[in-house]
Protein backbone atom coordinates (compact mmCIF):
# COMPACT_ATOMS: atom_id res chain seq x y z
CA UNK A 1 0.00 0.00 0.00
CA UNK A 2 1.73 3.33 -1.04
CA UNK A 3 1.77 5.93 1.79
CA UNK A 4 -0.90 8.31 -0.13
CA UNK A 5 -3.48 5.19 -0.17
CA UNK A 6 -2.83 4.30 3.93
CA UNK A 7 -3.36 8.47 4.24
CA UNK A 8 -6.19 8.30 2.28
CA UNK A 9 -7.32 4.98 4.35
CA UNK A 10 -7.24 7.12 7.81
CA UNK A 11 -8.24 10.32 6.91
CA UNK A 12 -12.20 11.04 8.46
CA UNK A 13 -15.03 9.72 6.85
CA UNK A 14 -16.83 12.67 4.06
CA UNK A 15 -19.96 11.81 6.70
CA UNK A 16 -18.71 13.22 9.65
CA UNK A 17 -18.06 16.37 7.54
CA UNK A 18 -21.47 16.36 6.72
CA UNK A 19 -23.03 15.66 10.04
CA UNK A 20 -20.98 18.02 11.19
CA UNK A 21 -22.03 20.36 8.92
CA UNK A 22 -25.42 19.79 9.37
CA UNK A 23 -25.22 19.64 13.33
CA UNK A 24 -23.49 23.13 13.38
CA UNK A 25 -25.90 24.74 10.66
CA UNK A 26 -29.03 23.15 13.00
CA UNK A 27 -27.43 24.63 16.00
CA UNK A 28 -26.79 28.15 14.83
CA UNK A 29 -30.60 28.19 13.22
CA UNK A 30 -32.11 26.29 15.89
CA UNK A 31 -30.09 29.57 18.35
CA UNK A 32 -30.98 32.06 16.51
CA UNK A 33 -35.03 31.12 16.49
CA UNK A 34 -34.44 30.94 20.44
CA UNK A 35 -33.03 34.24 20.32
CA UNK A 36 -36.00 35.85 18.48
CA UNK A 37 -38.16 34.01 20.20
CA UNK A 38 -36.57 35.86 23.33
CA UNK A 39 -37.13 39.21 21.78
CA UNK A 40 -41.00 39.03 21.45
CA UNK A 41 -42.36 40.85 22.39
CA UNK A 42 -40.32 43.64 22.81
CA UNK A 43 -40.61 45.89 25.77
CA UNK A 44 -37.40 48.21 25.07
CA UNK A 45 -38.69 50.95 27.29
CA UNK A 46 -39.28 48.50 30.56
CA UNK A 47 -35.80 48.20 32.02
CA UNK A 48 -36.63 45.17 34.08
CA UNK A 49 -37.26 43.14 30.28
CA UNK A 50 -34.48 44.67 29.26
CA UNK A 51 -31.83 42.67 31.74
CA UNK A 52 -34.17 39.73 31.79
CA UNK A 53 -33.50 39.42 28.17
CA UNK A 54 -30.00 40.69 28.23
CA UNK A 55 -29.03 38.13 30.80
CA UNK A 56 -30.98 34.86 28.67
CA UNK A 57 -29.27 36.40 25.60
CA UNK A 58 -25.48 36.18 26.89
CA UNK A 59 -26.17 32.57 28.92
CA UNK A 60 -27.21 31.65 25.42
CA UNK A 61 -24.49 33.25 23.12
CA UNK A 62 -22.18 30.79 24.07
CA UNK A 63 -24.72 28.21 21.59
CA UNK A 64 -24.27 29.56 18.00
CA UNK A 65 -20.29 29.79 18.95
CA UNK A 66 -20.28 25.87 18.88
CA UNK A 67 -22.49 25.81 15.79
CA UNK A 68 -20.01 27.85 14.16
CA UNK A 69 -17.02 25.89 15.28
CA UNK A 70 -19.05 22.43 14.02
CA UNK A 71 -19.76 24.14 10.97
CA UNK A 72 -16.23 24.96 10.21
CA UNK A 73 -15.23 21.77 11.58
CA UNK A 74 -16.72 20.10 8.81
CA UNK A 75 -15.86 22.29 5.79
CA UNK A 76 -12.22 21.45 7.22
CA UNK A 77 -12.51 17.69 7.19
CA UNK A 78 -14.47 17.61 3.80
CA UNK A 79 -11.81 20.15 2.59
CA UNK A 80 -8.94 17.62 4.05
CA UNK A 81 -10.45 14.53 2.56
CA UNK A 82 -11.55 15.71 -0.97
CA UNK A 83 -8.60 17.70 -1.56
CA UNK A 84 -10.71 21.01 -2.15
CA UNK A 85 -8.55 23.75 -2.47
CA UNK A 86 -10.12 26.21 -5.34
CA UNK A 87 -11.50 29.46 -4.54
CA UNK A 88 -15.17 29.17 -4.21
CA UNK A 89 -18.07 32.05 -4.70
CA UNK A 90 -18.27 34.00 -1.52
CA UNK A 91 -21.83 34.46 -1.96
CA UNK A 92 -22.54 31.31 -2.37
CA UNK A 93 -20.03 30.36 0.60
CA UNK A 94 -21.77 29.11 3.42
CA UNK A 95 -19.03 30.01 5.83
CA UNK A 96 -18.61 33.56 4.69
CA UNK A 97 -21.79 34.42 6.16
CA UNK A 98 -21.52 32.39 9.01
CA UNK A 99 -18.02 34.69 9.66
CA UNK A 100 -20.73 37.62 8.55
CA UNK A 101 -23.38 36.27 10.97
CA UNK A 102 -20.31 36.08 13.82
CA UNK A 103 -19.32 39.85 13.43
CA UNK A 104 -22.93 40.83 13.63
CA UNK A 105 -23.62 38.73 16.92
CA UNK A 106 -20.25 39.88 18.57
CA UNK A 107 -21.38 43.22 17.63
CA UNK A 108 -24.63 42.97 19.34
CA UNK A 109 -23.10 41.50 22.30
CA UNK A 110 -20.46 44.06 22.77
CA UNK A 111 -23.17 46.67 22.85
CA UNK A 112 -25.47 44.48 24.93
CA UNK A 113 -22.33 45.04 28.26
CA UNK A 114 -22.63 48.53 28.56
CA UNK A 115 -26.56 48.86 28.34
CA UNK A 116 -26.52 45.88 30.64
CA UNK A 117 -24.32 47.79 32.68
CA UNK A 118 -26.12 50.76 33.18
CA UNK A 119 -29.45 49.16 33.86
CA UNK A 120 -28.48 46.93 36.65
CA UNK A 121 -26.85 50.42 37.95
CA UNK A 122 -30.19 52.05 36.92
CA UNK A 123 -32.25 49.18 38.81
CA UNK A 124 -29.73 48.90 42.13
CA UNK A 125 -30.13 52.91 42.58
CA UNK A 126 -34.37 52.29 42.20
CA UNK A 127 -34.25 49.50 44.85
CA UNK A 128 -32.13 51.81 47.20
CA UNK A 129 -34.54 54.52 47.10
CA UNK A 130 -37.24 51.73 47.71
CA UNK A 131 -35.36 50.63 50.30
CA UNK A 132 -35.12 54.09 51.95
CA UNK A 133 -38.98 55.23 51.21
CA UNK A 134 -40.04 51.66 52.85
CA UNK A 135 -37.59 52.61 56.13
CA UNK A 136 -38.35 56.06 56.42
CA UNK A 137 -42.67 54.79 56.06
CA UNK A 138 -41.78 52.39 59.08
CA UNK A 139 -39.97 54.87 61.51
CA UNK A 140 -43.48 56.93 60.39
CA UNK A 141 -45.15 54.20 61.50
CA UNK A 142 -43.47 53.61 64.41
CA UNK A 143 -44.17 56.93 65.60
CA UNK A 144 -47.65 56.67 65.09
CA UNK A 145 -47.59 52.92 66.82
CA UNK A 146 -45.91 54.49 70.07
CA UNK A 147 -48.30 57.26 70.43
CA UNK A 148 -51.18 54.76 69.97
CA UNK A 149 -49.55 52.47 73.04
CA UNK A 150 -48.79 54.95 75.18
CA UNK A 151 -51.94 56.60 74.93
CA UNK A 152 -53.83 52.96 75.30
CA UNK A 153 -51.54 52.38 78.58
CA UNK A 154 -51.66 55.83 80.04
CA UNK A 155 -56.20 54.98 79.67
CA UNK A 156 -55.49 51.77 80.84
CA UNK A 157 -53.57 53.08 83.94
CA UNK A 158 -56.11 55.88 84.17
CA UNK A 159 -59.25 53.47 84.83
CA UNK A 160 -56.80 51.22 87.38
CA UNK A 161 -56.28 54.20 89.82
CA UNK A 162 -59.98 55.02 89.40
CA UNK A 163 -61.28 51.56 90.55
CA UNK A 164 -58.07 50.47 92.92
CA UNK A 165 -60.60 47.38 93.89
CA UNK A 166 -59.36 45.96 90.17
CA UNK A 167 -55.65 46.56 90.96
CA UNK A 168 -55.72 43.71 93.81
CA UNK A 169 -57.99 41.55 91.56
CA UNK A 170 -55.39 41.74 88.85
CA UNK A 171 -52.42 41.10 91.58
CA UNK A 172 -54.11 38.12 92.70
CA UNK A 173 -55.20 36.77 89.31
CA UNK A 174 -51.13 36.98 89.15
CA UNK A 175 -51.68 39.77 85.70
CA UNK A 176 -50.06 42.37 87.77
CA UNK A 177 -47.14 41.77 90.19
CA UNK A 178 -47.03 43.48 93.77
CA UNK A 179 -44.23 45.52 92.29
CA UNK A 180 -46.28 46.63 89.44
CA UNK A 181 -49.47 47.50 91.39
CA UNK A 182 -47.54 49.44 94.18
CA UNK A 183 -45.79 51.79 90.59
CA UNK A 184 -49.39 52.23 89.65
CA UNK A 185 -50.61 53.16 93.23
CA UNK A 186 -47.69 55.48 93.25
CA UNK A 187 -49.40 57.25 90.19
CA UNK A 188 -52.06 58.44 92.07
CA UNK A 189 -50.22 59.95 94.64
CA UNK A 190 -47.90 61.92 91.81
CA UNK A 191 -49.27 61.98 88.63
CA UNK A 192 -46.11 63.45 87.49
CA UNK A 193 -44.40 60.41 87.54
CA UNK A 194 -47.00 58.31 85.34
CA UNK A 195 -45.74 60.79 82.20
CA UNK A 196 -41.67 59.85 82.92
CA UNK A 197 -42.89 56.58 83.26
CA UNK A 198 -44.82 56.68 79.61
CA UNK A 199 -41.96 58.51 78.44
CA UNK A 200 -39.26 56.25 79.42
CA UNK A 201 -41.50 53.05 78.04
CA UNK A 202 -42.02 55.00 74.58
CA UNK A 203 -38.11 55.55 74.91
CA UNK A 204 -36.93 52.38 75.04
CA UNK A 205 -39.42 50.82 72.95
CA UNK A 206 -38.82 53.36 70.33
CA UNK A 207 -34.44 52.83 70.56
CA UNK A 208 -35.14 49.15 69.97
CA UNK A 209 -37.44 49.47 67.24
CA UNK A 210 -35.10 51.89 65.25
CA UNK A 211 -32.22 49.59 65.58
CA UNK A 212 -34.49 46.81 64.12
CA UNK A 213 -35.62 49.16 61.33
CA UNK A 214 -31.66 49.96 60.90
CA UNK A 215 -30.27 47.16 60.53
CA UNK A 216 -33.27 46.33 58.30
CA UNK A 217 -32.32 48.72 55.73
CA UNK A 218 -28.57 48.19 55.84
CA UNK A 219 -29.24 44.14 55.24
CA UNK A 220 -31.74 45.40 52.81
CA UNK A 221 -28.87 47.59 50.87
CA UNK A 222 -26.23 45.51 51.28
CA UNK A 223 -27.72 42.92 49.58
CA UNK A 224 -28.90 44.98 46.67
CA UNK A 225 -25.62 46.19 46.07
CA UNK A 226 -24.16 42.73 46.18
CA UNK A 227 -27.02 41.03 43.76
CA UNK A 228 -26.27 44.24 41.62
CA UNK A 229 -22.65 43.36 41.23
CA UNK A 230 -22.57 39.98 40.75
CA UNK A 231 -25.00 40.53 38.14
CA UNK A 232 -23.23 43.28 36.24
CA UNK A 233 -20.06 41.39 36.39
CA UNK A 234 -21.16 38.18 35.43
CA UNK A 235 -23.28 39.19 32.47
CA UNK A 236 -20.70 41.93 31.73
CA UNK A 237 -17.73 40.07 31.60
CA UNK A 238 -19.37 37.08 29.70
CA UNK A 239 -21.16 39.49 26.77
CA UNK A 240 -18.01 40.64 26.48
CA UNK A 241 -15.93 37.18 25.87
CA UNK A 242 -18.55 36.54 23.52
CA UNK A 243 -18.42 39.52 21.42
CA UNK A 244 -14.76 38.88 21.10
CA UNK A 245 -15.19 35.36 20.33
CA UNK A 246 -17.58 35.87 17.75
CA UNK A 247 -15.50 39.03 16.18
CA UNK A 248 -12.34 37.09 16.61
CA UNK A 249 -13.70 34.53 14.52
CA UNK A 250 -15.62 36.37 11.60
CA UNK A 251 -12.99 38.63 11.17
CA UNK A 252 -10.53 35.93 11.08
CA UNK A 253 -12.90 33.80 8.99
CA UNK A 254 -13.15 36.58 6.48
CA UNK A 255 -9.90 37.75 5.90
CA UNK A 256 -8.71 33.63 4.84
CA UNK A 257 -11.92 33.20 2.63
CA UNK A 258 -10.03 36.11 1.25
CA UNK A 259 -7.04 34.87 0.81
CA UNK A 260 -7.68 31.74 -0.44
Amino acid sequence: MTPSAQSTGNAPSPIAALALKLVGGITILAALVDFLVLLLPPDLLNRAWQISTTTQLVDRGIVPLVGIALLFTGYWIDSYVAGKRGRANLMLDARFWTCILACILGLIFAVLTPIHMNNVRLQSRDALTQVSEEASEATTQLEQRLNAEVTQQRDRISTLLSNPDQIDQLVASGNVTEEQAAQIRQFEENPESLDEFLSGQASQLRTRLETEIGTRREEATQRVRSEATKASIRISLSSILLAIGYIGIGISGVRRLLAI
